[in-house]
This record gives structure tokens, C-alpha cells and sequence, in this order.
């Protein structure tokens, strides 16, 4: 049984609410986690291929997720999220498009070790769409599979329960996009029994050639978030992220909710 206080309360918000998972915990055998997420963001100017800041861009995204994961036994977790996203982007000069899409992505989640911590391995599939308008202003759909490495502890700062997740994945992603290797870690520490603050960093770095106008690209993103548990069983989460660097992406910056539901 793996009933830590953070497990319930840990979520994977790469990009702004990608696959939510939990950690590197697993759900106890029969149990049901749902996750529906929401971000709003937008950019008024970007990163250049030096990674400098760029032109002014007009980009406005809403991504929608929703996330069901179900405990099989103690050490495997099977999740599904369908997601949704529509942006308004341009570059300068141009006039703004709409563009719109879905996708679901399906996999696992097995834990492997327990002694120094979590430490897990995890496998999906995405179907084409929901296309990750945070590194482009282009709007090309891919379909992606991925393999993510994913660690995590408990530990005490003032008498005060905390956790520590980190994880890294390899994507493997259709053209005309390149592949992508991603990098992200969470800090949580709780401030009351009901209360919980997190810190988390997500990184996306391009890897092998993609077709035109794809380039290399790096994103970084930092998320701030508050997460309150509302009842035994519901939690909301609250946040706000930023780009502070990157190359070849918008600077995005918004607002991220999420209700957690476990049965």
C-alpha cells in the first residue's frame, strides 16, 4: 500500500497539464484517480534561434485535459487522457489563425524499486492532434509514443512533510516534427495539513531533424501552485507558470487549474 499524503497530490504538467500522472507512485490495487486540468496562456513575444527575445507574436492557447488512471495491482497503474486545445497565434505582420485539435494518449505506469525512494518506468501512445503550440506557432499534429524514467522521495523540512519528483522522457514523435527529450521536477512542501505547495520545472529539447519549418527548440517553463484538499476524496490546484528562456518558442505565461478526484 502506497497511501503517502503526496501521492494524492502530485501531478505531471508538462507543457501545461501533458498526461497527468502521479509521480512516480502507483495506485493501490482497484483504486480510481480522475484528473481534469485546465491552462490559459499567452505570448506576446518569443525566443529566437539564439535564444534571445524575439519580435512581438500574438498566441493564446486553451488546453483541456482529463485524466483516468486505475490501480491494476500495487505496482502497475493504467492511465488514459483525452486532451482538447485551441490557440490563436501569428507572427508579425501576419494576420492571426485559429487553429484546434484532440488527441488521447494511453499507456502504464510500473513502480520498479521502493529502498532509496520511487523509482518507476512508464510507456504510452498519443494519437495525432492536440499539437504542443508552446514550442511553435506552427499547428502540425503528430503522433507520439514515449518512454519516462521517474523518480521520487519523501523528505522533511522543519517538521514539515515534502516530496521531490523527477523524471525524464524520450518521445519518439511523427513528422513533420522532430523527436523530443524532456526533463521535468517537482518540489512539494505541505504548509498545512490541507495545503500544499509545489514548485515545478519543465524542459523540452528537440532531438534529430525534422521536416521544414521545424528547427531545434528548447522549452523551459516554471509553475507555481497552491493545492488544497477540499474533502477526503476531491483537491483543487491552483497555479501560475512562466517561459523565462527558451530557443525557437513563444514565451508563454498563464493560468493552470486542476480537480482531483480518487475513489
Amino acid at each position: 500500500m502506497h497511501s503517502l499524503r503526496c501521492v494524492s497530490l502530485l501531478m505531471f504538467l508538462a507543457g501545461g497539464l501533458q498526461a497527468a500522472c502521479a509521480g512516480a507512485w502507483t495506485l493501490d490495487r482497484g483504486q480510481w484517480q480522475m484528473i481534469s486540468g485546465t491552462t490559459i496562456s499567452r505570448a506576446s513575444r518569443g525566443f529566437d534561434a539564439a535564444g534571445q527575445a524575439s519580435d512581438k507574436v500574438v498566441f493564446n492557447k486553451l488546453f483541456v485535459q482529463n485524466s483516468l488512471e486505475y490501480g491494476l495491482t500495487d505496482a502497475v497503474t493504467l492511465f488514459v487522457a483525452p486532451e482538447y486545445v485551441t490557440v490563436q497565434s501569428a507572427t508579425k505582420g501576419q494576420a492571426p489563425t485559429r487553429s484546434q485539435d484532440t488527441a488521447v494518449e494511453a499507456g502504464a505506469r510500473i513502480l520498479l524499486l521502493t529502498r532509496i525512494g520511487m523509482f518507476s518506468i512508464q510507456g504510452s501512445a498519443k494519437t495525432a492532434g492536440a499539437f504542443d503550440m508552446s514550442v511553435s506557432v506552427h499547428e502540425d499534429s503528430a503522433r507520439q509514443a514515449e518512454l519516462r524514467l521517474l523518480y521520487g522521495r519523501n523528505y522533511k523540512f522543519f517538521r514539515c512533510d515534502g516530496f521531490a519528483d523527477l523524471q525524464v522522457s524520450q518521445r519518439w514523435i511523427s513528422r513533420p516534427r522532430p523527436n523530443e527529450i524532456t526533463v521535468d521536477a517537482t518540489v512539494g512542501l505541505w504548509l498545512a495539513p490541507r495545503t500544499l505547495a509545489m514548485l515545478q520545472s519543465f524542459n523540452t529539447v528537440s532531438s534529430g531533424a525534422g521536416k521544414a519549418p521545424y528547427t531545434f527548440y528548447r522549452m523551459h517553463k516554471l509553475q507555481l501552485s497552491v493545492v488544497r484538499r477540499i474533502t477526503r476524496r476531491w483537491s483543487l490546484q491552483l497555479g501560475v507558470f512562466a517561459s523565462p528562456a527558451g530557443r525557437n518558442v513563444v514565451a508563454e505565461q498563464g493560468l493552470a487549474t486542476a480537480f482531483w478526484y480518487r475513489i
